[in-house]
């Protein structure tokens, strides 16, 4: 099983290179930022995980930008977007966007999506939330057109395009590994129907009972990766025996000996049941 980090690189806590680096150096395999655009002054869509939506949310840097300095501050990490809210995102920049990372980085890019939860952020950007699901998958369809084709076309009721050029092409082949992001009721479906992985937050003994349904219906080699995963060897060797790929933790976004802090923690944990990271 792998190990990873999570993060919100926020413009007051440490900078995305220097964390890289940091994890890169006490071997961990991966490294995954959020992404807010904004977060809207006026919302009354409930924090997914309750209470009050931590400050962190409507401070952090640009998710692409955040990948290029993980990426060139490294040479062997993985560095992916946890998650990548694609609906509000037009999907031609972003697949050029992904592309370059990929190209740029040596093909170290894990690319998580996810249709987000916040309803009047994704209404700013024009996506009806009702529709976002949809929305998603159209979007993720239309991209893999243009990583994978010389003259790519797409056509779908939110997501048209006729005949177009566009590179660089991502390094890995096809594209970069689509973590799909969620827990709802369907969100197997949209795995099955366009992801390469289930990549949901931790949530108790249902992720693995999930887990087993999805490779149930699976008629290709899909893997589970868990975001969120806390300091706690019980967890993470539930895990492991179920079979789930990589387990991410969240780091706190804060000056380093704040995160070295949260780094020692996570490692002992793993170390309890690995031996190392």
């Amino acid at each position: 099983m792998e190990i990873g980090v999570g993060y919100f690189a926020t413009h007051d806590a440490m900078d995305p290179g220097a964390l890289a680096r940091l994890v890169e150096e006490r071997g961990h395999e991966s490294l995954f930022f959020a992404e807010h655009t904004h977060i809207p002054a006026a919302r009354t869509t409930p924090y997914d995980a309750g209470g009050d939506l931590p400050r962190k949310y409507w401070h952090t840097y640009d998710l692409f930008v955040t990948l290029t300095a993980a990426a060139a501050a490294t040479s062997r990490l993985r560095v992916g977007s946890g998650v990548c809210l694609v609906i509000e995102r037009d999907p031609i920049t972003t697949a050029k966007e992904v592309a370059s990372v990929d190209l740029l980085s040596g093909g170290r890019l894990e690319f998580g999506v996810g249709a987000g939860w916040n309803r009047e952020e994704m209404a700013n950007h024009g996506t009806d939330p009702r529709k976002r699901m949809t929305v998603l998958r159209e979007r993720v369809e239309a991209m893999k057109q243009i990583w994978t084709e010389d003259e790519a076309s797409y056509h779908g009721d939110h997501v048209s395009f006729e005949r177009i050029w566009s590179w660089p092409k991502p390094a890995q082949r096809p594209h970069p590994p689509v973590l799909v992001g969620g827990h709802g009721p369907t969100v197997l479906d949209r795995v099955l129907s366009f992801g390469d992985a289930w990549f949901p937050n931790h949530r108790g003994p249902q992720i693995v009972e999930r887990a087993q349904e999805l490779w149930s219906r699976a008629e290709r080699p899909i893997d589970v990766m868990v975001m969120g995963a806390p300091n706690d060897p019980r967890v993470i060797e539930t895990y492991e025996a179920a079979g789930i790929r990589r387990l991410v933790h969240w780091l706190p976004s804060g000056h380093r000996s704040v995160v070295e802090r949260e780094l020692d923690a996570w490692e002992s944990a793993v170390a309890e049941v690995h031996g190392t990271t």
